[in-house]
């Protein structure tokens, strides 16, 4: 299950082949990366199922939910079931008198009909929210590639970026990125950290006795990220505030 982070599709070719040689199931985590392609191949479309979001801060939004892909017709009828108490349907629940018949365990998973329709509504919106996406991300990215500090995205060839998130690296590490979120936040500049490691969040400890130093290189990358403010309306003035707010941050540590 591989993870298209931030709007970026990962090495999912590479990742195919390997599912295909031994017969494994690929499924795409595409939750923050709806119209993002390699070689003009939509992700989504490498793997036996993929799955979408649309939480509040992906690239489109229903308010909460998403969407789940599949040329399976197996995949498909199961998680119809799944998706509604386990229950099997030939026809609209509220439009038929026939007593349903409960054939697995299944969850209360559906969407709403007017999220959906506020879905439907923001597919139209999807190419012009990628566009200012991309359009702002590449003004993020020209200004800060000229601190040496920092290290922006630099998407490899073939590969379309949608810039969910807008993900920069702190070459110093862990104290120096925490110490920018800081910085940062007091000038009223909220960033995030997308992801602490999970193994070592308090349930995997306790449960499973991690202490840090099981994946040194998941680890170490964890100390670096930090995502910066980025939506398809944000203004060139507020993109500027940011990059210079930055850029002294990093001279006052050099002075």
């Amino acid at each position: 299950m591989p993870i298209h982070y931030g709007g970026l599709p990962c090495k999912i070719r590479e990742l195919k082949e390997i599912a295909e040689d031994y017969g494994l199931l690929l499924i795409e985590d595409a939750a923050e990366s709806i119209g993002a392609s390699v070689n003009n191949q939509k992700v989504g479309s490498f793997g036996d199922a993929a799955m979408f979001s649309f939480c509040g801060n992906k690239v489109i939004t229903t308010g909460e939910g998403g969407i789940i892909v599949t040329n399976s017709g197996e995949v498909y009828e199961r998680l119809k079931l799944i998706r509604s108490h386990g229950r099997l349907e030939f026809e609209p629940y509220f439009m038929s008198i026939k007593t349903p018949d409960y054939i697995t365990l299944g969850y209360n998973w559906r969407i709403s009909s007017i999220t959906a329709a506020l879905g439907i509504s923001q597919m139209k919106k999807l190419d012009k929210a990628i566009e200012l996406r991309r359009r702002n991300a590449e003004y993020l990215t020209s200004k800060l590639s000229r601190i040496s500090e920092v290290k922006v995205v630099d998407p490899p060839q073939g590969y379309f970026h949608v810039y969910q998130m807008y993900t920069i690296r702190v070459r110093g590490g862990r104290k120096v990125r925490d110490a920018l979120k800081s910085h940062l936040a007091n000038k009223g500049i909220i960033t995030k950290v997308y992801f602490e490691p999970v193994h070592l969040t308090h349930f995997y400890r306790k449960k499973f006795g991690y202490k840090g130093g099981e994946l040194p290189v998941t680890e170490k990358l964890s100390g670096e990220v930090l995502t910066l403010p980025l939506y398809p309306t944000m203004t060139v003035n507020e993109m500027n505030y940011i990059i210079r707010s930055i850029e002294e941050f990093f001279q006052e540590q050099g002075g």
